[in-house]
């Protein structure tokens, strides 16, 4: 048989921003129509390892059925070495006979359809005139983030802040090329977040970035960084205040650090989550109500993304000719 790998370039230039919104928007309708098995991920986490094993699997249905496998190791601290924290490959599999079909860099899969599913959110529940955006870490995830989020409003005004000033405005000179508008590095969080109607979280903490006292009203949040029930970037007054949106309920009840560490102080519980960004996107569940809400998208990630960005450009390699192509 024939595998198709495709490397971190090749993601890149199959997978353009803008297109990835629409693939996920397409994805999340087919999870509302149950199209979609959806288990939990595997995480593996030895004794004194500076970073864990995920495994990802999914199945979707249709007249082209699909097995998809993501396994990533995620290694926080890759940053101060110049490597993404995210590393592995997403498997692709026939899904009427089981043979592989590609193998595909999760890196760079990871980056673009994590913010990809953040510019949806953004799209469906940021007001229609926000433009001012807060984005709290510099590191991947704030980068893909920052195209994302132009994709879907026309951007004013962007600070950034992160753990290290300079790394705060290292990011303001990488990107500034990317930017629709002048990016201002800033030396806290707070000062990041203050006046800003969206507002992404890409850190590694696991302790709050934001705090409510920051929040204005109508402002919208991805919560994008943790993935853990012991880590989150919200605190319990600004997860109490807003709107929670979620990408998938049985994921969030189970690993959301943000939304288990404000139910266990008793301030939330599970009617809190209005809806699963698939019910936003079918139409099934409404999404912002009014000027002033504030509006949370608490992001975990899912394998059915992984699945549906690497079938994308499985289709689109084929039909350019890109890749490399081995007997396995």
């Amino acid at each position: 048989m024939s595998l198709l790998i495709l490397n971190h370039a090749e993601v890149e230039q199959l997978l353009p921003m803008d297109e990835c919104i629409n693939v996920m928007e397409e994805a999340f309708n087919a999870l509302a129509r149950d199209e979609f098995h959806q288990p939990l991920r595997t995480i593996t986490k030895p004794p004194d390892v500076k970073g864990v094993l995920a495994l990802m699997p999914t199945f979707r249905a249709g007249e082209a059925p699909l097995f998809g496998l993501k396994a990533i190791c995620v290694f926080p601290g890759n940053a101060e070495i110049g490597k993404d924290a995210h590393q592995g490959g997403v498997i692709l599999f026939d899904g009427a006979n089981g043979e592989p079909l590609a193998i595909v860099n999760a890196s760079a899969i990871t980056a673009i359809r994590t913010a990809a599913v953040s510019g949806l959110a953004t799209r469906l529940l940021a007001r229609e005139d926000a433009g001012d955006l807060a984005i709290i870490g510099a590191g991947v995830q704030a980068r893909t983030h920052l195209a994302a989020i132009s994709c879907v409003r026309k951007l004013n005004r962007i600070r950034v802040a992160a753990r290290r000033f300079d790394n705060a405005q290292r990011f303001a000179e990488e990107m500034q090329n990317q930017s629709p508008c002048p990016i201002e590095p800033v030396e806290s969080n707070e000062a990041a977040a203050r006046g800003a109607d969206i507002i992404v979280t890409a850190t590694t903490t696991r302790e709050p970035v934001v705090n409510r006292e920051w929040i204005s009203p109508g402002t919208h949040l991805n919560a994008i960084g943790t993935y853990s029930f012991n880590a989150r970037e919200v605190d319990t007054a600004t997860m109490k205040a807003a709107t929670l949106f979620v990408d998938r309920r049985e994921s969030a009840l189970n690993e959301a650090g943000d939304y288990l560490i404000a139910a266990k102080e008793g301030a939330i519980g599970p009617e809190h989550i209005r809806a699963e960004l698939s019910e936003v996107v079918a139409g099934d569940r409404p999404g912002r109500t009014s000027p002033d809400e504030i509006t949370i998208f608490k992001s975990l990630g899912l394998a059915m993304e992984d699945l549906a960005a690497a079938a994308y450009c499985f289709r689109k390699a084929r039909q350019e000719n890109r890749g490399t192509w081995v007997e396995f």
